[in-house]
């Protein structure tokens, strides 16, 4: 038997106010009032409201489709998601029936959450103290009980970022199981992802690998005209699957893809209803969740990553998307610098927007890579060059400080 392990991140960011420089002379600047001023509300609220429209809410009604239609079948259509704690926030403000498609979803007992950093953070490689990285993570679960009763046991960290420092405090957080980028040098030679792998610094923690080239197939390749193989139709995805060797197959993609990267209009929604049924046509092929392929398999081989060669799934496979320019660096070492006074502050308030400022996205929007990567962070990117989104993130994470010095001070008798 062969399993296709599915996962879908859900994320979206709290976009920043590009025009911060000049609204906070004009508009209320108290501390009640910051979150208003540092982050672009209407933005936000289009985008989020766009992407429900395109994605979330038709893509959750095709997998109820499915999953309802094969629910008494000895083969079930199970999948997973990564829920952002910042996109959850969003559906509550903006468009609550996105979180109410959620439920119905976990509710068919037939989806498993992964935990993961509320605020999809870069902050487990901040270096050796971790704590904010495990705050995140356990704020993170404790969301998953309060909004869908549920715990997670399995993690995917933020872009799944992942070395060995990650895999131990992920042990020591009690998950079960962790995913992570198959890529070629980090697999024992000769070896496919296609299997249950274990941590070397941490035995008692399982691995799934993403198969790359298969979920790119769909996630970046369904679209493409001049792709040799459009257009991909399900039964002949189906073939590839059946015949590509291994236990589990892990499809891991970002859920934005359906529907709103590749739009309804090129059939991505009818490929998916129709996948199910062609896999289904091969005995030797079913749908399990990760913590199902955990328990299932066996672990194969052991994986090592130094925390020198950190990998993640975006762009050259390591942390460049967010850590490869001088300014990217600079608004990073700004962010990590916050830390530790804001949390002697004690004020809830400056606490949260600094998390809001640790979103993995800020500092992807300053990348300056070029070719495929740079076409993928234009896409996303609210501004028009990776410098604005600089300078915007700057100002803003500039007078976050000067504000928390400052009333730091003044707590001190300064």
């Amino acid at each position: 038997m062969t399993s296709l392990v599915w996962y879908f991140q859900v994320h979206q960011p709290f976009r920043l106010n590009p025009n911060f420089r000049r609204d906070r002379f004009s508009f209320d600047s108290s501390i009640s009032n910051l979150e208003r001023l540092y982050f672009a509300e209407p933005l936000n609220k289009e985008i989020f409201e766009r992407v429900a429209r395109k994605c979330y809410l038709p893509a959750n009604q095709t997998w109820l489709n499915v999953i309802d239609e094969f629910k008494s079948e000895k083969k079930q259509v199970k999948i997973a998601f990564s829920i952002t704690g910042t996109v959850l926030e969003q559906a509550e403000r903006y468009q609550p029936d996105v979180l109410d498609s959620f439920k119905q979803l976990v509710e068919t007992g037939c989806v498993e959450l992964l935990g993961e950093t509320y605020y999809h953070s870069l902050t487990s490689i901040y270096g050796t103290d971790r704590s904010e990285f495990i705050e995140q993570v356990k704020m993170h679960s404790q969301l998953m009980q309060d909004l869908f009763g549920y715990t997670p046991t399995t993690f995917r960290n933020t872009e799944l970022i992942l070395n060995n420092s990650i895999m131990n405090v992920t042990a020591d957080l009690g998950f079960q199981g962790i995913l992570g980028e198959g890529i070629e040098h980090i697999i024992p030679q000769g070896k496919s992802p296609n299997y249950v792998y274990y941590s070397k610094t941490a035995p008692s923690l399982p691995i799934l690998l993403r198969n790359y080239q298969l979920s790119d197939d769909i996630a970046f390749r369904f679209g493409a005209g001049r792709w040799e193989e459009y257009p991909l139709y399900a039964d002949k995805y189906a073939s590839w699957v059946v015949a590509t060797p291994g236990d589990c197959i892990c499809l891991f993609m970002d859920y934005e893809s359906l529907g709103e990267h590749l739009w309804a209009e090129s059939g991505i929604f009818e490929f998916l209803e129709h996948l199910p049924t062609e896999l289904f046509e091969y005995e030797q092929i079913d749908f399990i969740t990760p913590s199902e392929a955990f328990e299932r398999y066996p672990r194969f081989l052991p994986i090592d990553i130094d925390d020198f060669n950190t990998i993640s799934w975006a762009d050259d496979r390591d942390v460049g998307a967010w850590l490869r320019n001088p300014l990217q660096h600079i608004s990073f070492d700004d962010q990590r610098f916050l830390e530790k006074p804001i949390k002697r502050l004690s004020n809830p308030t400056l606490l949260r927007l600094w998390r809001l400022l640790t979103t993995s996205d800020h500092l992807y929007y300053i990348s300056q890579a070029d070719a495929g990567p740079g076409e993928v962070h234009s896409y996303f990117s609210p501004y028009g060059e990776p410098i604005e989104a600089f300078a915007t993130y700057n100002e803003i994470i500039s007078d976050l400080t000067a504000r928390t010095l400052m009333l730091l001070n003044q707590k001190n008798g300064k």
